[in-house]
């Protein structure tokens, strides 16, 4: 198998340092570590050339984490594609132990890990809602984000076949991933943890826009509209459209927003069939 690792990044010199220093960390070194840089201007560059001299470096305009990923993506000539953002880290046996289970499942296009969750510089559990799981599981992912783009090891046949990132999305572009993904495959898990993802710090996008369910809302719309769905799926998929759009009506009619709220009584009464 011949494995890439893509890390977007955007003025997180030190987090980037770390990241970078989790995979050559690995048990089992990746073929390609590319990193894009998204406009930063804090002397990452310098630290990655000084650093990393084999890292294939890629600069371009601040465009979003959307936009950086796929470029790694066309950059890359790996069959297998591995993501880490910036500011988490691979545990050592990360892509040995995802390259075993992929090479037992030749039909499986998809892998991802369990996690450690760092908040503020504390370890916490993450909720039940936050679980992990294998197999089909399109309707699990449908609440919210439940595979992290750091702990993905996905075939590139995938992106060919269901396109990459949306890039006009400015949160939530793995949500929106992963639902396209996991309509059409099962995928792997790993029930070891072997990934460190950090949070509570301020440039986190989740941190950055309010209301990430709204986006969440735009990415099942399109969805709905645009991808052929197995039917019980398609009828989890409107369900959960309606009882987000119906959160946000309300929210948005109380602040006196009724164009928003009216936007989102209308998704809550369209017809998908």
């Amino acid at each position: 198998m011949k494995i890439a690792v893509i890390i977007p990044s955007y003025n997180r010199k030190t987090l980037l340092q770390r990241a970078l220093n989790s995979v050559y960390a690995q048990t089992r070194m990746p073929n390609e570590i590319i990193v894009i840089d998204d406009g930063s201007t804090d002397g990452s560059e310098l630290m990655v050339k000084t650093e990393f001299p084999d890292v294939a470096y890629h600069y371009q305009d601040n465009s979003g984490v959307s936009a950086a990923r796929n470029k790694g993506i066309r950059s890359s000539t790996a069959e297998w594609l591995a993501f880490l953002d910036s500011d988490d880290e691979w545990l050592p046996e990360k892509l040995e132990q995802q390259e075993n289970l992929l090479k037992q499942s030749p039909d499986q296009p998809i892998c991802h890990t369990e996690e450690i969750w760092i908040r503020k510089g504390r370890r916490v559990n993450p909720k039940k809602k936050h679980g992990k799981a294998g197999g089909w599981i399109f309707q699990r992912c449908l609440p919210l984000c439940v595979m992290s783009p750091s702990s993905i090891m996905i075939h590139r046949s995938v992106f060919d076949a269901l396109g990459c990132f949306d890039e006009s999305l400015p949160a939530c572009e793995d949500y929106d991933l992963w639902l396209r993904i996991t309509a059409r495959y099962p995928v792997l898990f790993i029930e070891q943890p072997l990934i460190v993802k950090y949070g509570g710090h301020e440039d986190q996008l989740s941190a950055k826009y309010w209301g990430m369910d709204r986006f969440r809302i735009q990415s099942l719309n399109k969805l709905l509209n645009g991808m052929q769905l197995k039917e019980d799926d398609r009828l989890a998929a409107i369900a959960m459209l309606k009882r987000k759009a119906e959160i946000f009506s309300q929210g948005a009619r109380k602040r006196g927003k009724i164009e928003d709220a009216e936007y989102y009584q209308a998704l809550m009464n369209k017809n998908y069939d």
